[in-house]
């Protein structure tokens, strides 16, 4: 089988990680974080030219203030900080989701971090912000609706808020949730699946090559 060309990962078990370490919850997310740039550059270094994360989902809106108020701190401290560390690294960086949803400071954040990587190619980082699949696929069925174009398979996608990104060939989720929870649906319709026990603060770089071993060792048929 061919190298995968694109992989997603559901960055699940930040908070239940800090309390089996006794840590305030809220550090979970920080631990979480500082994880996915290592993440970033082990994928990079494999060859793999985009990576795909569930970073804040449309449902994250609803948990409590207080946490919600910290991830907003913690993106913007991770866009000013790490993120752009990478950007110097040839890392490309886009946003997808509802993302007028966001802080306007932070909106503007993402603006300029898209905009000063959008000519690096080592790999594209496709982070969700306030990203729910079926908010997606309908914000895309609006747009052809308004176009007053025919819809295809073919062409439907190119109003995704994801245009450009190729389908995951492999979607790994951590902390034993065996579940996609309304991540990138449409695009996961002939993903390889991978569901990993450890919480994401744990996940290792000899995880992902385990799991790069196995998808080389899976017959991929495409619904054939």
């Amino acid at each position: 089988m061919s190298a995968p060309q694109c992989i997603g990962i559901i960055l699940d078990g930040n908070r239940r990680w800090a309390k089996r370490e006794g840590l305030p919850m809220l550090e979970g997310h920080r631990r979480g974080a500082d994880r996915l740039i290592e993440c970033v550059r082990w994928v990079r270094d494999r060859g793999i030219k985009h990576l795909v994360v569930y970073a804040f989902s449309t449902e994250n809106w609803n948990r409590m203030q207080e946490e919600v108020s910290y991830l907003m701190d913690l993106f913007r401290e991770t866009a000013e900080g790490t993120l752009k560390e990478l950007v110097k690294d040839k890392v490309r960086i886009r946003f997808i989701g509802e993302l007028s949803r966001l802080p306007r400071d932070l909106q503007g954040t993402i603006q300029r971090l898209e905009t000063t990587s959008a000519s690096n190619s080592a790999i594209t980082v496709w982070i969700c912000m306030s990203y729910g699949s079926r908010a997606e696929i309908i914000s895309a069925v609006n747009v052809a609706v308004q176009k007053g174009e025919e819809v295809t398979e073919q062409n439907f996608s190119r109003y995704f808020w994801s245009a450009g990104m190729p389908d995951p060939d492999l979607i790994i989720r951590t902390s034993g949730r065996n579940r996609l929870s309304n991540f990138v649906l449409w695009q996961a319709a002939y993903s390889e699946l991978f569901f990993v026990e450890k919480f994401w603060p744990d996940f290792a770089e000899a995880d992902l090559d385990r799991i790069l071993a196995e998808f080389d060792e899976r017959k991929r048929t495409f619904g054939v």
